[in-house]
């Protein structure tokens, strides 16, 4: 199941995207509104991860969207360091469980 990160911090979407890869995930990741647009609008996405730098009004715009192009599920991410533990921890499992449902 794809994943697209969305982060306005490159560097963080990179540690995000690094870790998932190593993982065996399939992500993608980007750090503007736009390539996220139209990332989700290819419809090949299952998962979305929001990062906590994306503001109040970009956040519900990607949430309405995520339901509109069928993503199964929408995560609220706020990383902590070391990223990697955090991606393991709180990012994984919840892409396991949407890949299951």
């Amino acid at each position: 199941m794809r994943t697209l990160v969305l982060g306005r911090t490159p560097a963080r979407v990179t540690a995000v995207l690094a870790t998932l890869r190593e993982d065996g995930f399939d992500a993608e990741g980007v750090s503007t509104d736009e390539e996220a647009r139209k990332l989700l609008e290819t419809r090949e996405f299952g998962v979305l991860i929001i990062g906590g730098g994306v503001g109040p009004d970009s956040r519900a715009a990607f949430k309405k969207l995520a339901t509109e192009y069928q993503v199964r599920r929408v995560i609220d991410g706020a990383l902590t360091e070391p990223f990697d533990v955090y991606v393991r921890r709180e990012f994984e499992p919840l892409i396991r469980e949407a890949a299951e449902g």
